[in-house]
């Protein structure tokens, strides 16, 4: 702009002046030219660019899937829509039920406390009076302290039977883990959904699941209840026996799909210890608090029942009357307290629990190392990682238990438990 503008000026001179302005006009036309290199645009897909301006045409937009997207794995909007849907009603199904067994679980954990103080207050009242009626004149208020004593400790004794038949503090302890177990399930239909790329076989994995912790943790107390005193100790089972899912559609770019013969090894070494000693304290633990459960649950009626018998002879010639029916009703709060106040029951299913939760971990570590195809196995990167978490540890500390197993024969050292948490 500057040489035209000089150019302009010089027009108005001679002829000379507009020789020269020619020749700086021509140089300035002349002059350097700057070069452009050719843009480089990326190239569009025409089908993804014609479905997405048909897409809006109808007022909505879908985002074109970009090659990033492409390579980080699978997503749920190109799954079968069937199974999706499916898998979201079992979702659906599964929220209510954690909501079921957490009211239904409130609930038989208030029978117990309402039981028990009932019980407690009906024991005593039954026993003071049995005292009183020896202690009075006789006449119209002793038979009427007999009677009533008599009664209240028949009504106990019922009750207290009743109470130990179905076991409340158990069955409390059975709905909070059937709720625990529920969420954890929808939690990993939802990671099916977010990450992975479900299909019929996920549907029909997650009904199995579905089915087994119904049969595992019936909400019904008629005809399904849990036997609450098995003649045997065995883990508790809610999870399908005939095999279980593999995760699926994670670190697939890992070469070996993150195993190697080292990882395989420690987690055959971590299954031994859970075997060896978390499951097998566990069981053992069951055992004792059975043991120490039907000798309660028995004692608990039949003390109350001859305090019964006490109460009805009390102020006859037999002097034992009155001292049954009166200490066997401050024994038969002893034992009820020891019991339900302890809540035995719970304290037999939470040990059952634990075991049941080793074993889970010994067959799902077993059933990935049993995979002959690596690529069939849950990525082994991931699967360390939530074997270590399941057990309170972190990656070192599960690999020097591991390591120190291998080596407990020739040290001869006494080993340590797998599990940090329980």
């Amino acid at each position: 702009m500057a040489s035209l503008r000089v150019s302009g000026m010089v027009v108005s001179g001679s002829s000379s002046s507009r020789r020269s302005h020619k020749r700086l006009v021509t140089a300035a036309i002349n002059g350097p030219r700057i070069r452009f290199s050719p843009l480089s645009l990326p190239k569009l897909s025409t089908n993804d660019f014609i479905e997405e301006l048909s897409v809006r045409s109808g007022g909505y937009r879908v985002p074109i899937t970009t090659q990033m997207e492409k390579e980080s794995g699978p997503k749920t909007h190109g799954s079968d829509p069937v199974v999706v849907a499916e898998l979201y009603a079992i979702m659906e199904a599964v929220a209510d039920r954690i909501e079921m067994h957490k009211n239904i679980g409130e609930q038989r954990d208030n029978w117990n406390h309402l039981l028990l103080n009932s019980i407690h207050a009906m024991t005593l009242t039954a026993a003071t009076m049995c005292g009183l009626a020896v202690a009075s004149a006789s006449g119209e208020p002793l038979a009427g302290l007999k009677v009533s004593s008599t009664i209240l400790y028949l009504a106990a004794t019922g009750m207290l039977a009743i109470m130990n038949k179905i076991q409340p503090s158990q069955l409390a302890e059975e709905q909070r883990n059937a709720s625990r177990l529920f969420k954890q399930l929808h939690g990993q239909i939802q990671t099916l959904l977010s990450v992975g790329n479900p299909t019929v076989s996920d549907v029909n994995d997650a009904m199995e699941n579905v089915l087994a912790l119904d049969k595992a943790y019936p909400l019904p107390l008629l005809g399904a209840m849990l036997e609450k005193y098995p003649s045997s100790v065995e883990p508790a089972v809610w999870w399908p026996q005939q095999g279980r899912k593999q995760a699926r559609g994670i670190g697939k770019k890992v070469e070996g799909n993150g195993w190697d013969r080292e990882l395989e090894d420690e987690m055959r070494e971590i299954v031994g210890v859970l075997k060896r000693k978390d499951k097998a304290d566990y069981l053992r633990l069951s055992e004792k608090a059975l043991k120490l459960h039907k000798m309660l649950a028995f004692s608990g009626p039949l003390l109350t029942g001859l305090g019964a018998l006490g109460s009805a002879f009390a102020g006859t010639a037999n002097p034992w009357a009155v001292v049954l029916g009166v200490a066997g009703g401050a024994l038969a709060s002893i034992v009820n307290a020891m019991e339900h106040g302890g809540q035995v029951g719970m304290v037999f299913e939470m040990y059952r629990g634990n075991a049941g939760f080793f074993k889970l971990m010994e067959e799902t570590i077993e059933s990935n190392i049993n995979e002959t195809n690596v690529w069939g196995r849950e990525n082994g990167q991931v699967f360390e990682m939530k074997v270590a978490l399941q057990l309170g540890r972190s990656l070192s500390e599960l690999k020097h238990l591991a390591t120190s197993s291998s080596l407990r024969d020739i040290e001869e050292e006494e080993e340590e438990f797998g599990s940090k948490l329980f």
